[in-house]
Order: structure tokens, then sequence, then C-alpha cells
């Protein structure tokens, strides 16, 4: 009887680091699953699966992650408006920005200014 292995996948070392970088090239702008898969020239779904099997979150997560510790970088060393920064991290508002910079931080964009 024949054995069945089952092989981890993963992106590459490379295609991930593609993905990354294209991603903080990008992240004011709305990213979508297609435009991330595209990069690297897979199908959407796969790529989300490989994604977090490689990173261990959803594509999706890391770009809220990453657009917080570029607003958390921002409202340190930049005189601009939350608002303003809310546009230029790629949140839909400001609300969306404090909602989901709270979540990860535990902290409002205003604390932490």
């Amino acid at each position: 009887m024949p054995t069945i292995t089952f092989v981890r996948r993963s992106l590459t070392p490379t295609q991930l680091q593609q993905a990354i970088n294209y991603i903080h090239t990008h992240i004011d702008r709305d990213l979508s699953l297609i435009e991330l898969a595209s990069v690297i020239n897979i199908s959407p779904t796969y790529f989300a699966s490989l994604f977090k099997q490689t990173t261990g979150i959803s594509p999706h997560q890391y770009v809220i992650q990453q657009r917080v510790e570029r607003a958390k970088s921002m409202l340190s060393k930049t005189d601009l408006t939350i608002a303003d920064i809310a546009f230029q991290t790629g949140f839909s508002s400001q609300s969306h920005l404090n909602q989901q910079f709270k979540r990860i931080t535990g902290m409002t964009p205003k604390q932490v200014r």
C-alpha cells in the first residue's frame, strides 16, 4: 500500500519578499487579494492560503498591521492630522484607523501622539 505524504506548501522566500515589498510600496492604496496574488503569478485563493501558512496571518491582517505600524511612525515623526495619516496609510477613514490602531496597539492614535 503506497504511503501518502503531506507536503507542506508555503511561499518561497523570494515570493514572500516580493509580496511584502509590494504591500509596503502600495500601503496607501486599497490592496486586493487579486492584486497581491498577481505580483507572484498565482491565484488569489492559493496566495491567501500560502501567505497564511508562511506567515501565520492572513494577507489582510498583515496589511492592516503594516498600516498601523506606518501610522504609528507618522504620528511621532510628523505634524499631519490623524485624518491625513489615516488617508496616507490606506485606511478608509479616521475611525477605521482608530478602530484598528486600538485593536492592535491597545491605544488610540491620539494617545500615541
